[in-house]
């Protein structure tokens, strides 16, 4: 691998050690020795199955106390010891999430002013933890989750939704538990980290309601505290790090014509910043779908920058979704450099961008960025590197 690529994968994955579960969530953990009735756990999203072992692992010897179920992405499950886990659907959702909803929602209710849910959710609880509102079946939520999937509706937009259509999100979890006390511990996959969005909060109740007094949310990890993390990797490589935002939103495509457009400035003119630099961001952006082909967000970002790029030299990139999984394909990103379009021969690659076929430009050239599932999700991950 040529030293930038594998200078910006250090990066990437410097980036998702920031925000390991096991990391993250047991210094925010409460002493079980304080609780004094039950401790039920529950939990949905991508991370939720390792951030139930970091709480069996920091409560080792409390785990006869512990009960629940969490529910997670099929292939992202690990092995735990009290708290069930449960893989399902995401993100168009199957019945597997919904009888594990039920569950859940079985379990907070009937318990007492001593008792503690531990919620732990991540990105994709919304499409995982699944209970449609009355009235509203099952195979409803999933055509309409398809339509907003393809349509480049904002992951706001699609929570909204999401919580319009369901029984359980939007804080009507945390009623559900009440008199109970509800510690939400949340890994953030949205931009600006409203704990109401991740996941479409099902233990986050607004703050006029009686649920509110007994609940607390603390947002654990986020999409800034993976970029603050590479940007240290690149400091301590002798790299300066520009980090443009945790909040980049819009069409794919369009934010990679900006960001070419910044790099070329720093090669150019070493505006913002001058080489060796390397350009930071994260946040979530979206791709409409128009073409028949395969890719994700993140793939789809950097056939762009590749285009509009044409070739410049000193210029690389890594872009990948901290889940592992862009759009719904087996790899987490891909990576390109100056090389790219040369080497793609005579392979279209503006026909392969109409066509939304980023995977598959990028799987003929042996560039994906394959990691599996990392079992968490603080969204996308940009880095542009800029050499003299």
């Amino acid at each position: 691998m040529p030293a930038s690529r594998a200078f910006l994968r250090r990066l990437f994955d410097a980036a998702l050690a920031a925000v390991d579960p096991m990391k993250c969530v047991p210094p925010h953990l409460p002493d079980p020795a304080t609780v004094k009735g039950r401790i039920v756990v529950i939990g949905a999203g991508k991370a939720a199955a390792a951030m139930a072992a970091a709480v069996e692992a920091a409560w080792a010897e409390h785990l006869d106390r512990l009960s629940g179920l969490v529910v997670t992405r099929y292939g992202h499950g690990v092995p735990t010891q009290k708290i069930e886990v449960v893989e399902a659907g995401h993100p168009v959702p199957d019945e597997a999430g919904l009888t594990a909803a039920r569950r859940i929602l079985a379990m907070v209710q009937g318990l007492e002013e001593n008792d503690l849910v531990l919620a732990l959710m991540s990105g994709g609880g919304s499409a995982l933890l699944t209970l449609p509102a009355p009235g509203v079946s099952l195979a409803e939520k999933q055509a309409r989750t398809r339509e907003l999937l393809r349509s480049g509706a904002s992951i706001h937009e699609i929570n909204a939704e999401r919580k319009r259509l369901s029984a359980i999100k939007g804080g009507k979890l945390a009623a559900a538990a009440m008199p109970a006390r509800v510690l939400t511990l949340a890994i953030s996959d949205v931009p600006g980290d409203d704990p109401a969005v991740i996941a479409s909060g099902p233990t986050v109740p607004a703050p006029n309601e009686p649920a509110y007094a007994r609940c607390e949310t603390r947002v654990i990890a986020t999409a800034l505290d993976a970029l603050n993390a590479a940007a240290d990797a690149a400091r301590a490589a002798g790299v300066r790090p520009l980090i443009l935002g945790d909040r980049i939103e819009g069409e794919a495509r369009e934010a990679a014509k900006v960001m070419a457009g910044i790099a070329r400035s720093c090669k150019a003119h070493g505006l913002p910043v001058r080489p060796p630099c390397v350009i930071l961001s994260g946040g979530e952006t979206t791709v409409t779908v128009k073409g028949q082909g395969r890719g994700g967000r993140n793939t789809e970002f950097l056939l762009a920058l590749a285009l509009a790029l044409a070739g410049e030299p000193g210029i690389s990139a890594i872009a990948c979704d901290t889940d592992g999984i862009d759009g719904t394909e087996d790899n987490a990103g891909a990576l390109i450099d100056a090389e790219t379009l040369r080497r793609a021969g005579t392979m279209d690659a503006r026909a392969k961008l109409m066509d939304n076929d980023a995977y598959g430009f990028f799987a003929a050239l042996g560039d994906l960025v394959v990691t599996g599932p990392t079992r968490s999700n603080v969204n996308d991950f940009r880095a542009i590197l800029v050499e003299p």
